[in-house]
């Protein structure tokens, strides 16, 4: 079978080209760039901008599936490029499909779309938690658009299916996890709130497990047709004890100290307002929607994505942390 991957280049993109290849799959990616490690496994490669009708529709000529994968994401950035990327990209994606008569489209989400302040979740699934209102970042926002038009597609020619992995690490990431020892580090990492807050994550390989499983069960008519599912390892932990089991799988020095949510918040305000004011570059070390993700509990519940298509974490979260380890001293 003849598979698209959009944004194949990145970390989870990465793991499902691999994965698809050794299913016996004949894997396409569209990208931006060109990645060497996409060659090296026999993937093929357009480059092009989700935003282009053409080179979408390109792009998917000829595939029997796709699982768009590829977005804007971050916590920074003008509405009009998370729109472009996230909304008009996945709308380009779908008449693609369409135009194609491709039958199977597995949507890469995010629990973000059901984002509401301080409102926790804990052990819901996704059909119990409505989509957020009023997102402070274009990235939710976007993306909430985009999930609820990819389950609006599902039908008898195109049945379609979103998935929603929590905070995805291990090998090969780039940001997160990195990112979070080099702030470790330089002494610029700080808990908000107690940290005794409970939430979830996602091994690499358990996230795109995940999609396999959804694409396997995926038909017109499925019990996962049309649906969006949370993802997760299953293992809620304090966010404390998370970023420190992770810190020192990365021989990151731990963290103790903390911030007070209401500072954080007003540190956010204020970054949101000074990084256009003063045209700062990069994204600002703190934002009133990362403030709230941080000091707030998120996890959820895999029945209905074991239910529905069976959906089962296979790499523990201890495991998946000696894993990094192991990479980390082989200089990965």
């Amino acid at each position: 079978m003849k598979i698209l991957v959009t944004g194949g280049g990145g970390f989870l993109g990465q793991a499902l080209c691999r994965g698809l290849i050794e299913r016996g799959h004949q894997v396409l990616s569209f990208n931006r760039g060109h990645y060497p490690a996409l060659a090296a496994l026999g993937v093929g490669q357009i480059r092009g901008d989700l935003a282009d009708a053409g080179a979408v529709r390109h792009a998917a000529a000829g595939a029997d599936a796709v699982f768009h994968n590829a977005a804007k994401a971050g916590a920074w950035g003008s509405y009009d490029s998370y729109f472009q990327a996230n909304v008009v990209g996945t709308r380009n994606v779908l008449a693609a499909c369409r135009a194609h008569g491709i039958g199977r489209l597995v949507y890469t989400s995010t629990p973000s779309v059901t984002h509401r302040a301080t409102h926790p979740v804990e052990g819901l699934g996704a059909d119990q938690v409505p989509y957020g209102e009023d997102f402070q970042a274009p990235y939710a926002a976007t993306k909430a658009i985009a999930e609820q038009e990819v389950l609006a597609a599902n039908g008898a020619e195109l049945a379609t299916v979103a998935l929603r992995p929590r905070l995805i690490w291990g090998p090969g990431d780039q940001q997160l996890v990195p990112r979070l020892a080099e702030r470790a580090r330089a002494g610029r990492l700080r808990i908000v709130g107690d940290g005794l807050n409970k939430v979830d994550t996602t091994y690499i390989d358990n996230a795109a497990q995940a999609h396999f499983d959804a694409f396997d069960h995926l038909v017109a008519g499925a019990a996962c047709a049309g649906k969006a599912y949370f993802i997760s390892n299953g293992e809620p932990l304090p966010i404390r004890e998370l970023l420190n089991r992770l810190l020192a799988a990365m021989g990151a020095p731990t963290v103790e100290k903390s911030i007070r949510f209401r500072t954080a918040y007003r540190l956010g305000a204020v970054c949101e307002k000074a990084w256009p004011l003063l045209r700062l570059r990069g994204e600002p070390p703190m934002t009133r929607f990362l403030a709230e993700q941080l000091c707030t509990p998120h996890w959820y519940s895999m029945a209905p994505a074991q239910r529905d298509f069976g959906y089962r974490p296979r790499v523990t979260i201890a495991d998946g942390l000696e894993r990094l380890r192991a990479s980390v001293r082989a200089g990965g």
